[in-house]
């Protein structure tokens, strides 16, 4: 019987379609006498292509025999009443059963040819032999270790749950699956994804894990294979949205930096090599794990690339575009102009942006200041000439196309193969159904007339995914209605009102469309899903005969197309963004204008009308899904990295090894039983108190020991067991260096020896001043220059170490040489600098100040200069990619290395000396120069310094008031942050104590 509950869904629903020729009056149905006339009229009419009776009726003939069709007239006879609606079923058994006869006797014998489309989906087998190929004699290197990074959303390699909430969609699934693909692949030894570790009680323990294996190769061993990393990163106990944790990147920085070093010693150990395994390729995913991964390159001299997945400034022109929030809206609610400056820092450090088409290339990254096609092409030609770029620098962008797996598609996903379908449908379905997905019994449950086409779309509850316009595309369109039913699977949800606001908005204004429209038994909308049953949902909809459309107002990657194409089910998709080239390789659907819902309504109705465009689209599909598997994009993907690394420096960053202490360090540990009183201040009159005369001994033990020694003493700052770093910015208005920095510096030791213990504690002084601007300002206090481990000068460019006679870093300057445009920039900064209505002496070079790495300019007092933000966009747009600080109270403006700051110079001490960031106490005043922000977030402790230890700063030339503003990037509240209102000794002391520090 389940044959003829089959047959009996196809004419119910044909007669719902005549019904709306038919006007209500008075509660009575007019007659059917015309629609019943005229009903073999409107079969044989092809030009009627929306006509839904045409297309229910070809339904019924095309793939029913005559036997069935007369089994159901039987059944309606035997079952008939008074009611017109029987009648009416009667009639049109006996008048399609008619038709099929006939096409019987015209076509007898024949048969349909199999679609070839339907065999088992190939895998990839390319021809293109680009990496690792069998016979490849080439000297690729092996036992590579690649990072990916995603920060944000809820990253688990099983049971995703896509669709939780905003931050938990496609670019989760992308890169967990990316990462074991990578992982699998020739060459590869060991694959990192890191993320947010999330220990809240309102997400699952496992985002909580530290360690989770994705995946272990066959030919695994050790430590190889795939791994999600999850690093502390702000709040312990809440899960935030990716908007919150902008502040918290630098802690999120540090904490992936430590985990990077340490991998890469472990690596190097496991197989033998004789330094560390650094990373192949630091990969950051959108525009927070972008800036991570800009700052991790900058650390580790290790070559990056950028997948932007969304786009700010493309989405702040969409959202302006609805009209709905004002600029200061959505910054306010999205904090875009903080993304939008993260993704301008991913462009600045990429040696590759991934893409997944060429309209993202020249429509969304062409809006970036960091980003000009044409530039970018004139310097491609240069460099391929070997004629100089004079400084300037562009990313490579390419095209690889997002990776599948299509491991699970059979061929029991041939339509032809509908029993189970029809059994879920029949008057057997209660013995059959427990065979079947539960999903489709879920989906199933909401339609008057299950056996309709499905319209399928699939996307998280987000306003810039445009359900609600599909919906009313949908509602409006009368043969649309008639023809199909549409599910929309918007993700999870126990309560619209718990959700966030964002999501609750769409979900309840999807249900006042639907009852608007009255939609009800036409439209589905399950409240639960597992990511085990999207599987299951595009092959119900394939079954159906239906389509899969993905209305957003901007589609990055379109995974989702790729998905239903390889289950077989044409699509219909937005024409902003990756489904343009998608569609362009697999030809298997329509583009729309997503604002336009007519444009959408008559795009489905041709799909989902014309079954031979149908067949069409599903066979191009199936037959060109192989372009977009794993094993392709990584084999892309591999080759462009390895192209990119070409133009990368190849210095590589040493770790410094501790050799055996010496006998003077032993002793300055045994502090505790050596140490005398040093409550005194240091004495300026020739007289020793207690600190002196101790160091005194110490020295004269360790000179006899020294002495009676045949080996060399070598000074090793790897030892300290803390850095306590010095970056108080003490200047006057006129920005010169105050009494005030003596007097801090000669309090922090005070401190340190009252706290710990002078032995165990290296100092770093970080200062925007010259080398000789500092040593002069040194020699004025009463501390030793020896006492420092190192120096760093003109905001990060300079390093030097007081223990080698002073002698310059000059691996640290090879290290953040990248993209250092050099004498390019040197006029070009100060011209730019300048206002337009401002004088020609407003900003000259301060020779004494500049040296290889930094070029210095004074800045003349009362002078109009361009804010930081707008002299860097400026710059950018250039191809300039510099780092520019104001220091000095805004005299002074230092033009340095990219990679060159203060903080990234204590990363590179960290990685060398082999001292944890957690282990570092920064100094720093209330105000200072434009880098001060920079100094304040991330695993180190910071002890601001108030008082007067800083009288003017430089924060009003750091950024313009509609830029993004100081919480969105410096973190509120952090632990990690205490401050004393004096900078003396004691008081110093006590801080040190509240945050741990003994």
């Amino acid at each position: 019987m389940a044959r003829n509950e089959w047959i009996n869904g196809y004419l119910e629903a044909i007669l719902d379609a005549g019904s709306s020729t038919r006007k209500n009056n008075d509660g009575k149905q007019t007659k059917m006498a015309k629609f019943q006339d005229n009903i073999t009229n409107k079969v044989l009419k092809e030009e009627k292509l929306f006509s839904p009776t045409k297309y229910f009726v070809e339904e019924v003939i095309n793939s029913f025999d005559e036997s069935d069709l007369h089994r159901t007239w039987v059944k309606v006879i035997a079952t008939r009443n008074t009611r017109e609606r029987s009648n009416r079923l009667e009639n049109m058994c006996w008048r399609i059963w008619h038709l099929a006869r006939k096409k019987k006797q015209l076509s007898e014998g024949e048969k349909e040819k199999p679609d070839s489309s339907l065999k088992d989906i190939s895998r990839i087998n390319s021809d293109t032999q680009v990496w690792f190929d069998d016979n490849d004699n080439s000297s690729n290197p092996k036992n590579l270790y690649i990072v990916l990074i995603s920060m944000h959303g809820l990253v688990r390699g099983d049971n995703m749950e896509l669709g939780r909430d905003s931050d938990t969609g496609g670019q989760v699934k992308y890169v967990v699956e990316l990462a074991r693909a990578l992982a699998n692949t020739k060459g590869i030894h060991r694959v990192d994804l890191l993320t947010r570790q999330i220990t809240s009680p309102e997400v699952d323990s496992s985002y909580g894990e530290p360690i989770e294996m994705l995946s272990c190769p066959s030919h695994a061993s050790g430590s190889s294979g795939a791994y999600i990393i999850r690093i502390p990163c702000g709040p312990r106990d809440k899960y935030i949205a990716k908007e919150s944790l902008w502040p918290h990147i630098p802690e999120f920085v540090d904490g992936a930096l430590n985990h990077v070093v340490s991998m890469a010693r472990a690596l190097g150990d496991q197989l033998n090599a004789a330094k560390p395994i650094w990373p192949y390729v630091i990969h950051g995913h959108y525009a927070d794990a972008g800036e991570v991964a800009a700052h991790l390159s900058g650390a580790l001299n290790v070559p990056m690339v950028l997948t932007g997945h969304s786009l700010g400034r493309n989405k702040f022109e969409q959202l302006l575009k609805q009209g709905r929030l004002s600029r200061e809206d959505i910054n306010a609610t999205y904090k875009i102009m903080r993304r939008i400056e993260g993704e301008e820092l991913g462009l600045d450090a990429a040696e590759m942006v991934v893409t997944s088409t060429r309209q993202e290339i020249e429509e969304q990254w062409g809006l970036y200041d960091g980003f000009d096609l044409k530039l970018e092409r004139k310097l491609r030609v240069r460099r391929r000439r070997g004629v100089s770029c004079l400084g300037r620098y562009m990313p490579r962008m390419v095209v690889i196309p997002p990776g599948m797996d299509f491991s699970y598609v059979t061929t029991q996903d041939s339509i032809e193969n509908d029993g189970d379908l029809k059994s879920l449908l029949g008057s057997d379905r209660a013995q059959s159904k427990r065979n079947l997905p539960p999903i489709w019994s879920e989906i199933m449950r909401f339609f008057t007339n299950p056996h309709k086409p499905t319209i399928l779309a699939l996307s998280r509850p987000d306003p810039k995914k445009n359900v609600t316009t599909l919906l009313k595309a949908f509602g409006e369109c009368q043969h649309l209605r008639e023809l199909a039913n549409l599910t929309l699977i918007l993700g999870n949800r126990d309560d619209i009102e718990e959700m966030s606001n964002s999501s609750s908005v769409v979900l309840t204004t999807v249900l006042k469309l639907i009852d608007k429209y009255d939609l009800y038994g036409q439209v589905a909308y399950p409240k639960h899903h597992k990511q085990s049953d999207v599987p299951e949902i595009y092959r119900l909809a394939a079954k159906t005969k239906g389509v899969f459309i993905n209305p957003a107002l901007v589609e990055p990657f379109g995974l989702t197309l790729i998905e239903a194409a390889a289950y077989g089910l044409p699509v219909v998709a937005t024409k902003n963004g990756g489904p343009v080239d998608i569609l362009k390789v697999l030809n298997n659907g329509l583009l729309v204008d997503p604002h336009d819902q007519n444009a959408i309504s008559d795009a489905l109705l041709k799909l989902v009308a014309d079954k031979n465009l149908w067949a069409e689209c599903r066979k191009n599909g199936l037959r060109n899904i192989h372009r977009f598997s794993w094993p392709e994009h990584c084999r892309n993907y591999l080759s462009h990295v390895e192209h990119c690394r070409n133009r990368h420096p190849t210095s590589r960053l040493e770790i410094m090894t501790i050799p055996e202490e010496p006998m003077s360090d032993s002793l300055r540990d045994v502090d505790i039983s050596l140490r005398f009183s040093i409550e005194g201040d240091i004495k300026l009159n020739g007289e020793m108190d207690a600190a002196t005369r101790q160091k005194k001994l110490i020295e004269a033990i360790t000179q006899m020991a020294s002495s009676n020694s045949n080996t060399s003493i070598t000074y090793s700052p790897g030892r300290r067991q803390m850095l306590f770093v010095i970056a108080a910015d003490c200047y006057d208005n006129n920005g010169e260096i105050t009494e005030t920095f003596q007097e801090i510096i000669k309090n922090v030791m005070k401190a340190a020896g009252l706290s710990i213990g002078l032995g165990k504690v290296g100092f770093v002084l970080v200062t925007g001043s010259s080398l000789r601007e500092t040593m002069q300002a040194l020699s004025c206090c009463p501390v030793n220059i020896e006492d420092f481990d190192a120096l760093i000068c003109n905001s990060g460019s300079e390093m030097y170490y007081p223990w080698r006679d002073m002698v310059a870093d000059m691996d640290y300057e090879a290290h953040m040489e990248y993209r250092w445009p050099g004498e390019n920039v040197r006029s070009m900064a100060m011209r730019l600098a300048r206002t337009e209505d401002g004088a020609e002496d407003d900003i000259t070079e301060y020779l004494a100040a500049c040296s290889s790495r930094c070029y210095s300019y004074s800045i003349k007092p009362g002078a109009k200069t361009r804010r930081l933000d707008d002299l860097r966009q400026r710059l950018r747009m250039r191809g300039f990619r510099c780092n520019l600080v104001y220091t000095r109270a805004a005299s002074r403006l230092n033009v340095v290395p990219m990679f060159a700051s203060r903080m990234q110079a204590l990363r590179y001490l960290s990685i060398r000396w082999g001292i944890d960031l957690s282990k570092v106490v920064l100094f720093v005043g209330e105000r200072g120069d434009t880098d001060h922000e920079d100094l304040l977030g991330g695993l180190h402790k910071t002890l601001v310094l108030k008082g007067n230890c800083v009288l003017c700063g430089s924060e009003k030339l750091l950024r313009s008031e509609d830029n993004f503003k100081r919480e969105d990037t410096v973190p509120q509240d952090n632990p990690n942050i205490n401050s004393v209102e004096t900078y003396e000794a004691q008081n110093i002391a006590g801080a040190l104590d509240a945050l741990g520090i003994k």
